[in-house]
């Protein structure tokens, strides 16, 4: 561990061993001040033009023209414009030679510019006018080879139809995107690291704060708060308490921490853009022996997939493993109830679910560079759940953790 975050030039947080008790939610049984956390430069103009010339070798040999991309992760991917979808359309054009077109309206064109971080062809339009003709016209203007434009797979219909209806040949993009955005560089790596340590020392500060009759919402301000102090982005602070535990995503009923119940938190922030997804299942007060049992199952599904990631294995395969071994333990088969009602895991970067995932079915071969969550819940409707989830990148020689899973239910944050 000390090496791999070395190399990433990352500094590691201290670790700290918790325990939750009723009487003042959590005591720290053995801490040290955190180290820390540095924030990475963010993505040079340099990287952002190598993804450009990858997109257009792969664009050159699926015979596309160009590639269309709208407002959202992929636009900051290439272009490092940060912009949001509304009726009014921002798009890029990546012709597959030369310099990238930005389109936007002429009123945020000074805001546009701020983010761009490569050289790129701006041209705006006006509330009266047609981007999508100002694109069409563009494409004509070059008098390249008149093959088809490639759309990125989240561009809305509106966009794709404008071009259409103004005689550009579309289709889909045939991959290029995913090709590029699916294995992280170097640079995304260590974005993604801080952002995983900057998630794990909140969750230090935030679980020794825990109290009972908090709300969802309580702890969620203070883990939002621990996170935005060490200059990341909150994402997300999901909080399930009790019974909702056993639901996923949760559930709209009252909760509030109680003795003897699960505290489930699922957590994350950005640095930079790139995200962190991290889990932890806790109880306040003294876990019970089935509590320490699922728990301890859910652990060893997490190593399980971890052991089956290796470079070349289909990431289905990883999904199979784990379930294979929770049916040996009485749980499913497949996705029934009790058992884990969703995927292994799913790829993650830019956005907090991107391809690949780790689900049944999935036959892409795992490689170095991509990287995903680990998260093989186990779900008791009724009763409560458990989801350990730390993420991992790939390295020619297997999988990494982002960050190292706690080592048992009364130790969350180890």
């Amino acid at each position: 561990m000390t090496g791999r975050r070395a190399f990433l030039g990352m500094s590691a947080a201290t670790a700290g061993l918790y325990a939750l008790g009723p009487a003042t939610g959590v005591s720290l049984a053995a801490a040290a001040p955190s180290a820390a956390i540095t924030l990475p430069p963010p993505i040079t103009a340099a990287e952002r033009l190598a993804r450009i010339a990858k997109a257009q070798r792969l664009m050159r040999a699926a015979g596309l023209e160009a590639l269309l991309l709208e407002a959202g992760s992929s636009l900051v991917y290439f272009t490092g414009v940060q912009w949001w979808r509304s009726e009014r359309l921002t798009a890029a054009v990546i012709p597959v030679e030369g310099e990238p077109l930005i389109v936007t309206p002429e009123f945020e064109e000074p805001s546009i510019r701020e983010s761009l971080g490569i050289a790129a062809n701006v041209r705006v339009w006006n509330e009266h006018e047609s981007p999508t003709a100002l694109i069409a016209d563009w494409l004509r203007a070059r008098k390249a080879g008149g093959g088809p434009v490639g759309v990125e797979d989240t561009v809305r219909f509106f966009a794709f139809d404008g071009l259409r209806r103004h005689g550009v040949a579309t289709r889909d993009d045939a991959g290029v995107v995913r090709a590029c955005r699916v294995l992280k560089s170097p640079a995304e790596i260590v974005l993604m690291q801080a952002a995983a340590d900057i998630t794990i020392a909140a969750y230090r500060e935030t679980a020794p704060q825990i109290a009972r009759g908090m709300t969802p919402g309580d702890i969620g301000d203070i883990m939002s708060a621990a996170i935005a102090k060490r200059g990341a982005r909150p994402e997300f602070t999901l909080i399930l308490l009790g019974e909702a535990s056993a639901y996923p995503h949760g559930s709209g009923k009252p909760q509030a921490v109680r003795d003897g119940e699960i505290v489930l938190m699922d957590c994350g922030c950005t640095v930079e853009g790139y995200q962190a997804d991290i889990s932890r299942t806790m109880v306040f007060g003294e876990p019970a022996k089935a509590q320490r049992e699922l728990w301890d199952l859910v652990r060893r599904g997490q190593q399980i997939a971890f052991d089956t990631a290796k470079p070349g294995t289909p990431a289905g395969a990883v999904d199979d493993a784990v379930r294979a071994a929770y049916e040996k333990a009485g749980y499913g088969p497949g996705y029934k109830l009790p058992g884990t009602s969703h995927r292994t895991g799913h790829g993650i970067g830019l956005d907090g679910h991107e391809p690949v995932n780790l689900v049944h079915g999935e036959t892409t071969p795992l490689a170095a560079g991509m990287c995903f969550s680990d998260e093989p819940g186990i779900y008791i409707p009724g009763e409560y759940g458990v989801r350990l989830e730390d993420c991992i990148y790939m390295t020619a020689d297997g999988p990494e953790w982002f960050t190292v899973p706690p080592s048992s239910i009364d130790a969350p944050f180890a």
